[in-house]
């Protein structure tokens, strides 16, 4: 026997996204959905310890099994709404002479009360802003799915999990009215197919929950739960677990070959966010980049680059975003007070859904402003091209060489790039496997030097330190499959040397 919940969509539909700014519909809802759900159902039955400890008990079990059918997505009209949270004017209107006169006589309201009364005005429902939103339903095959966990728990656990989900009247939107049941029986006899979950909870989820109701009864920010990890025998997939992906959503877009400078800005922000969460003198060494005494660090670090349209057809090069990568081996979280900067650097921004990130300085001719992904993001946004394994890499931003050439001939930058492979833990490939050039292999990327006679501004900006190091364009052939990210070159910490996978044996 395995422990199983049965949710039903009462209304044949799910209402919900698979992000906070995104157009397309979850389906199926994941299990952090359906333990949020859970959760909020237990704190509307008063927080009973035993049912909290049923709760905590669920949230430490291996990730559950989802049986779902295959859904349709139902086409959903623009609608303009009025924002959830206007802000009302803190001035005491009903006592204000000013606004008595203006319901009253409907009189021209003082100068010295001018703004509250607009305030006031805008607080009428027929005057309140709206905002464009979207609300995406899936329609699914079959209104029934399944989570099943591997295990057999005793039968009053069971009886308390029921309990809570019993009066769980919504997962998704609140107009995706629910029926649940918890109950022990046979996985076999499930209708549809076994899916791997996408997202899990964990030890803690209950707590991160309440705490986020604390912080905002209103309208908790809820952070996604954890990605599932890829099995140790699972097929090699490329995954972005590790990558934290920001896409722009307002500003002026710099031209990619300004990437590496602003790459630089998007730095100094989060130690900025160090310093305003109190942790100035514990910036680590992954984020600057840099050891105690100020010196350049020789072990790997945090890694920001762009995310261009590059590699498609009629691609252009357009910067879309850029994306923060995390050392080999290590994830965002893993870096000390890094979640605490962030969420310091970049609040969230409730018109947006999601946290916003604000870039100013040079070489930015305004303010650039960033926003993770969701689950559905633009081609141009998706990692798994630079993490795929591979024979053939191709830059779409030149390397920066390691060091001065002396020669300054091919056979030297083959050399010097095949070392540089070495020297990030890659293969070595045999130098007379690498071509070197101006010109890139990917479509949309822009040539590493400018022609003859070129303004100043076609040329790429790199950071001050290695302006005068030589830059190219190359593909790489290792000889065999290797897995990315492939990041070379002595630019690659900033965005330059950025590979993109060109497909097994080309």
């Amino acid at each position: 026997m395995t422990l199983i919940l049965e949710i039903e969509f009462l209304a044949g539909v799910c209402r919900a996204t698979d992000g906070p700014a995104s157009d397309t519909p979850e389906w199926p809802p994941q299990p952090d959905r359906v333990y949020s759900a859970l959760v909020s159902a237990w704190a509307a039955r008063g927080q009973q310890p035993k049912e909290r400890a049923a709760l905590e008990w669920l949230e430490a079990q291996v990730v559950p099994a989802v049986h779902a059918s295959k859904s349709t997505p139902r086409t959903t009209p623009e609608v303009f709404v009025p924002p959830n949270d206007f802000q009302t004017p803190s001035t005491d209107l009903n006592r204000s002479k000013w606004y008595r006169d203006y319901l009253s006589r409907g009189r021209r309201p003082p100068e010295k009360g001018r703004h509250q009364w607009q305030q006031a005005l805008a607080t009428v429902p027929g005057n309140r802003q709206r905002k464009e939103r979207r609300f995406p339903v899936a329609v699914p095959d079959d209104s029934t799915m399944a989570l099943v966990w591997g295990l057999d728990p005793e039968r009053e656990l069971v009886e308390t999990l029921d309990a809570i989900a019993r009066d769980v009247s919504y997962v998704g939107h609140s107009t995706s009215l629910v029926r649940c049941h918890f109950f022990s029986g046979d996985a076999a006899t499930m209708k549809h197919t076994a899916s791997e979950a996408q997202r899990r909870v964990y030890p803690g989820r209950l707590d991160e929950l309440e705490q986020a109701h604390r912080a905002n009864p209103v309208r908790p920010m809820i952070l996604p739960g954890a990605s599932v990890p890829v099995a140790v025998n699972a097929p090699a997939v490329p995954r972005a677990d590790g990558w934290l992906v920001l896409e722009v959503v307002d500003g002026v877009v710099p031209d990619i070959r300004a990437a590496g400078l602003v790459s630089r800005v998007l730095r100094r922000a989060l130690m900025s966010g160090y310093r305003a969460a109190t942790l100035a003198d514990a910036i680590p060494e992954v984020v600057s980049g840099h050891t105690p005494d100020g010196k350049p660090t020789r072990s790997p670090h945090l890694a920001i680059v762009p995310m261009a349209f590059a590699g498609f057809a009629h691609a252009d090069g357009r910067l879309f975003g850029f994306a923060l990568v995390p050392p080999p081996g290590a994830t965002l979280l893993d870096i000390p007070g890094f979640r605490s900067a962030w969420e310091t650097v970049a609040p969230y921004d409730p018109g947006n859904e999601r946290r916003i990130l604000e870039l100013v300085g040079a070489p930015l001719r305004g303010p650039l402003r960033l926003a993770p992904t969701g689950a559905a993001i633009k081609r141009s946004l998706d990692p798994a091209p630079y993490l795929m394994s591979s024979q053939v890499w191709a830059s779409v931003t030149p390397l920066i060489l390691d060091r001065h050439l002396k020669r300054h001939d091919d056979a030297e930058v083959r050399a010097l790039i095949a070392r540089s492979c070495e020297n990030v833990g890659l293969p070595r490939p045999d130098p007379e496997n690498i071509q070197v050039g101006k010109h890139s292999a990917i479509e949309g990327t822009l040539p590493a030097r400018p022609v003859s006679g070129a303004p100043p501004w076609t040329r790429w900006q790199v950071p001050e330190p290695l302006a005068s190091r030589s830059l190219t364009h190359a593909i790489i052939d290792f000889g065999r499959e290797v897995g990315g990210p492939v990041m070379l070159g002595a630019g690659r910490f900033a965005g330059l040397g950025l590979c993109r996978s060109l497909g097994a044996g080309r």
